[in-house]
């Protein structure tokens, strides 16, 4: 052998171990009956076929696809000593093989191909095939087109897009100016006549007409916090329903029963057609009973003295209607669309006659989808009244003994008496808070029945406390500052059963999302109580965690 013939020899067998092992591409071979001569390493890998198992087989026997997709005349071409090229734009692959990640979102390998003849002597011997991996080059150019088209988008309707920007900020500013307002108002009316209360200078008339205007007033800033809490929760998907059998028309004739003082006051007549033949229902009687009196208080506050609101209820087929008419101001037919947006009022300007943040009309339709129904607004136009109309999905209950009841919405008088509440008599209570007013309200309603209580303002002097009284309740706020109250209970749970370690133990905290009230109960606490509590119900939490909840 001449060293020419070696160097050759070499150079052959250094190409063809490239080929086999080494090539980032799939590299197939075949003769001019197109059997399979060369089936390299990376066509092993991507197709899961080994190369015994496919060498000497005919190529288009052994991926019947390439015929059905009409791929096969590349192959004829081919041989016919033309060089082809399946691009992946218009063929997508040549065979089929999964994608190597589908982090790009294509379940196939995008493929690039050529297509050569293989010759010797000016004869055509065989093919040569060779098959690029192009699949993240393909979604890389797609994603950049996706983002000149949407650069495009944005620069031809920039005026459009400013426009927007600029009606959110306006809308944001108006939001913001009206829930000041709306704070800022009982706000008044409780300091105003809180100062008055001072002062000691009252008549005792006017002294329990203070009293009873700072807790309408408070009551009216609960109900704004409630309304924005709501719209929270709905927004991050979190607001859950209590779904059970429910007696609809004992929840309408609850919420007009809870509106009438205020339509009496401005002679507007209710007027009710309710048909028993409309329920029970399925779905949450709290929820719908706000449903109702959202729909019945915008009635009253946009009825003028005098006028009239129809309230019925009827079933229709497969499911119940609800509708509440008035008579009142309507609704001009520019606003109409906007009636259910959230933060939008009809109007936002400080002239306006009625309050509110523009809330109610929200969570009345978004209450209403998440109980499987819909509600829609008609009116003629401004001075011609409206008309809302819910759908409710009806739900035939067969009668049984053994059914549970229906189930009604929860009311409380305006004023909860301590009568009938479990005795805390003999019980010692340690109160964490950094609040001065919060503590001392809370010593009052809990020594009003009975008990003894330790008062705290901070994490450090609550340790204190609770090795030297011995307490047998802790009540913690969790926002104090230097320590909060997850780090105070973390530390009376590691104590020692007999330094107090197990004590019983409940948060009082103006954080009252579901993952609030969560965080509280893994922590180590028994009970979350968001503010403003009521105070019946904290006797009722302290008595439940003394053991007492059905003493009295």
């Amino acid at each position: 052998m001449t060293e020419t013939s070696s160097k050759e020899t070499l150079l052959n067998a250094a190409v063809l171990h490239w080929m086999h092992d080494l090539a980032a591409q799939g590299i197939v071979m075949t003769d001019c009956e197109l059997n399979v001569a060369e089936w390299n390493h990376w066509m092993e890998e991507h197709t899961g076929k080994r190369a015994h198992d496919v060498i000497g087989n005919n190529l288009l026997e052994l991926f019947p696809e390439l015929t059905e997709r009409r791929l096969d005349r590349h192959y004829k071409w081919a041989l016919e000593g033309q060089v082809r090229v399946l691009s992946q734009a218009l063929h997508g692959y040549l065979i089929s093989m999964p994608a190597v990640s589908a982090e790009h979102g294509y379940a196939q390998m995008q493929q690039a191909v050529r297509l050569s003849p293989l010759s010797h002597e000016g004869r055509v011997i065989g093919t040569l095939t060779i098959i690029e991996d192009v699949t993240e080059r393909v979604a890389r150019e797609a994603e950049l087109q996706a983002q000149i088209e949407a650069r495009s988008r944005l620069l031809s309707s920039e005026k459009l897009a400013r426009s927007e920007a600029e009606r959110a900020n306006r809308l944001k500013d108006e939001f913001l100016a009206t829930i000041s307002h709306e704070l800022r108002n009982p706000l008044n009316a409780i300091l105003g006549w809180a100062h008055m209360l001072r002062l000691g200078k009252l008549t005792d008339v006017n002294a329990e007409r203070a009293v009873e205007t700072i807790y309408r007033n408070a009551k009216s800033q609960a109900q704004l916090v409630s309304d924005l809490l709501d719209v929270s929760r709905i927004i991050s998907g979190k607001l859950r329903l209590d779904v059970r059998t429910v007696d609809l028309i004992y929840i309408i004739n609850a919420a007009i029963d809870s509106i009438r003082p205020a339509a009496d006051a401005k002679g507007i007549r209710i007027q009710a057609m309710l048909d028993p033949a409309a329920g029970p229902i399925s779905g949450d009687a709290d929820r719908l009973q706000q449903i109702v009196w959202n729909l019945l208080t915008n009635a009253v506050k946009f009825t003028p003295k005098g006028g009239r609101i129809q309230v019925k209820v009827q079933r229709i087929n497969s499911h119940v209607e609800i509708v509440v008419s008035d008579s009142g101001v309507g609704i001009s037919k520019e606003f109409l669309p906007y009636v259910f947006d959230r933060f939008r009022q009809a109007d936002a300007s400080i002239t306006r006659t009625h309050g509110g943040l523009g809330l109610g009309l929200s969570i009345v339709r978004q209450l209403v989808d998440l109980h499987g129904g819909s509600v829609g607004v008609q009116s003629e136009g401004e001075g011609k009244g409206t008309t809302f109309t819910i759908t409710l999905p009806f739900v035939g209950v067969v009668s049984n003994q053994n059914d549970a009841e229906s189930v009604h919405p929860t009311q409380g008088d305006d004023v909860n008496s301590f009568e009938g509440l479990p005795s805390l008599q003999g019980l010692k209570v340690l109160v964490v808070d950094d609040e001065a007013d919060t503590r001392e309200l809370i010593r009052e309603v809990l020594k009003e029945c009975g008990s003894e209580v330790i008062t705290s303002r901070s994490a450090e002097e609550a340790l204190a406390a609770l090795e030297e009284h011995k307490p047998d309740i802790l009540i913690s706020d969790l926002g104090m500052p230097d320590e909060d109250g997850y780090s105070l209970i973390s530390k009376i749970r590691a104590l020692p059963d007999e330094r107090g370690g197990q004590s019983p133990a409940a948060a009082l905290t103006a954080y009252a999302r579901a993952e609030d009230r969560m965080r509280v109960l893994r922590s180590g606490f028994q009970f979350h109580l968001p503010k403003p509590v009521d105070s019946a119900e904290l006797v009722t939490v302290v008595a439940s965690l003394a053991g007492r909840a059905f003493q009295s």
